[in-house]
């Protein structure tokens, strides 16, 4: 089987296991992770195979959706590739990608680091940023009926990985905690010349929300 077959087959199998999925997390989201790691892949010498393998499947189970189980994503991404008679060694990196792509908190390290991850990491942390990363976060806290915002309650921003995953602030905490510390931790040239954009848009629509909120418009 051809490396383009196996990523039409991934495709699919995505869509389908991802049909019902939150709106923040389902197909769409992937389709655009898998269209921003193609962009910041044409400047960067990495396994194209891997890349589209690795954004294909980095959200397959989130394990936001599975009790916080980070096993799951990988386990079914892994029984899916060997069931294409994937290489063994692409195999492996797609699930090291899987497992150190996401956002965690403050003070977590990256175990694993490779070209690849740095791509693939860089294109999901550009679809929450700007003004995706915007309609995301709201969906996300709206998914989980969260408030708005709560002047009394102040971001965490030294939170352990446990407390992060446990959250449940107020959406807008979400900003201070994740999204606008993503610009500073992009891999890529080009992710980070994207993201300075997406950063300043977040930051315009933070400066209306706290004026609407205020009564001051």
């Amino acid at each position: 089987m051809t490396a383009e077959e196996v990523i039409a087959k991934t495709v699919d199998f995505v869509k389908k296991s991802l049909h019902d999925a939150e709106g923040g997390h389902d197909w769409f989201h992937i389709e655009r992770v898998f269209k921003n790691a193609q962009l910041i892949s044409k400047q960067e010498n990495v396994d194209q195979t891997v890349v589209s393998l690795g954004a294909l499947l980095h959200d397959i189970a989130d394990s936001k959706f599975h009790d916080g189980d980070e096993s799951v994503g990988p386990r079914i991404a892994r029984t899916f590739l060997e069931n294409l008679n994937v290489q063994s060694n692409t195999i492996e990196h797609v699930i090291k990608i899987i497992e150190n792509i996401s956002f965690k908190g403050g003070n977590v390290d990256q175990k694993f680091k490779s070209l690849e991850l740095d791509v693939v990491q860089d294109a999901d942390r550009l679809d929450a940023i700007g003004a995706m990363g915007i309609a995301r976060c709201f969906n996300y806290g709206g998914f989980k009926n969260r408030a708005i915002y709560n002047p009394e309650i102040a971001p965490n921003l030294h939170m352990t990985k446990e407390e992060y995953k446990n959250s449940n602030a107020p959406t807008i905490n979400h900003f201070y905690e994740k999204l606008l510390l993503l610009k500073d931790r992009m891999n890529t040239k080009t992710g980070k010349k994207i993201a300075e954009q997406r950063h300043d848009f977040m930051e315009q629509f933070l400066d209306q929300f706290y004026k609407e909120w205020e009564g001051q418009l």
